[in-house]
């Protein structure tokens, strides 16, 4: 079945082009209802319709399952409201804040921590909020780095990303501006050239973080869209999140983070998937992506290697909850563990 070049917004529309069975839509209406759905057409012609649990639709097809909600998981799950002194700021950690420009995503991925705060019928900032936003970070010296966030921030027009970064470049304590995006995997033709440009101001350092979580999302035109940013000057990071069913074997996982660098993107965090409501059918263990990033240690680069997180409940910020190879005992003798397993004495023995 063919898939329209329209961005997928409805459960008529998922059904049409063979997402989603008919004998689950009332309880999809049920989650449509509270959960924003949208799949782009790059996103949607990577899902194999014959396989129910293709990694790919698994990400952005709404579920059943999202209807069980379980008493340990929070509409907040990181504390975002508890460190926003204005309305679009949050000031978590000292030197940078992320600023949410938009509660609009291109598409919508059915794990994500934001689901209840984002999607077409959210508030975006107004005028007058945008300008407290700005004059918070003017009169915060401290803030070294803003992080563009949402949503997504490359749903805005090239104009307005130009107006923004610009008056961010204003503020001459801030020196990175790093963007947060699906967009270059989720619509690559939205990253033209007019775009790279605006995210460039003279004088500061732009970084584009890249969400990927499965190495079939980087397209050749997702390729191609990375490689107009990177080329432009602007490095490129990803963050993925460890989802089961999508990308929790070493082969998986290894696949992602060989091709992210293969694009000239540094893996950079893996995170532990939040305890966003709805969601638990996609979380792991800790211990099993303990074992994963084991198995990238052994396996794979020192350049495929993200640092696995776990952003802790409650908004206390981001930790790294990788698995340990030191052991010591507090007289400055340690044991170490290589990626084979063997055990070796540092100092060594005389």
């Amino acid at each position: 079945m063919n898939v329209a070049p329209k961005t997928l917004r409805h459960l008529s529309d998922l059904s049409e082009v063979g997402l989603t069975p008919a004998e689950q839509h009332a309880a999809l209406e049920r989650i449509a209802a509270q959960y924003a759905v949208a799949i782009t057409p790059a996103m949607a012609t990577l899902i194999d319709r014959n396989d129910p649990r293709d990694p790919i639709g698994r990400q952005f097809v709404p579920d059943p399952a999202e209807l069980d909600v379980r008493p340990e998981e929070n509409p907040d799950p990181i504390g975002d409201l508890a460190h926003s002194p204005v309305e679009g700021v949050v000031h978590r950690y000292p030197d940078r804040v992320l600023l949410k420009l938009t509660h609009v995503c291109a598409v919508y991925c059915r794990f994500c921590f934001r689901r209840e705060m984002i999607g077409p019928d959210a508030k975006p900032l107004t005028p007058r909020q945008l300008d407290a936003a700005l004059d918070y970070i003017a009169a915060h010296p401290e803030i070294w780095e803003v992080v563009l966030t949402g949503g997504d921030p490359l749903v805005l027009s090239a104009r307005r990303l130009k107006q923004m970064v610009s008056r961010l470049a204003a503020i001459g304590h801030v020196k990175v501006i790093r963007v947060h995006t699906r967009m270059p995997v989720a619509d690559p033709r939205r990253i033209t050239g007019e775009l790279v440009r605006a995210l460039k101001a003279k004088g500061k350092a732009t970084y584009v973080v890249l969400h990927a979580n499965h190495a079939r999302e980087l397209t050749d035109a997702a390729r191609e869209a990375c490689a107009r940013l990177i080329d432009a000057g602007i490095p490129m990071l990803s963050q993925s999140v460890l989802l089961a069913g999508v990308n929790d074997d070493p082969q998986t996982l290894g696949a992602l983070m060989r091709a992210l660098v293969e694009c000239r993107i540094k893996p950079y965090y893996l995170h532990h998937a939040d305890l966003a409501p709805g969601t638990s059918h996609m979380r792991t263990s800790i211990q099993h992506g303990q074992e994963l990033m084991r198995a990238l240690r052994g396996r794979l680069s020192g350049l495929c290697q993200p640092t696995y997180v776990l952003d802790i409940p409650g908004g206390h910020g981001k930790s790294p909850i990788g698995p340990s190879y030191l052991s010591g005992d507090g007289k400055g003798h340690y044991r170490v563990e290589d990626f084979n397993g063997g055990l070796h004495c540092y100092p060594p023995p005389k």
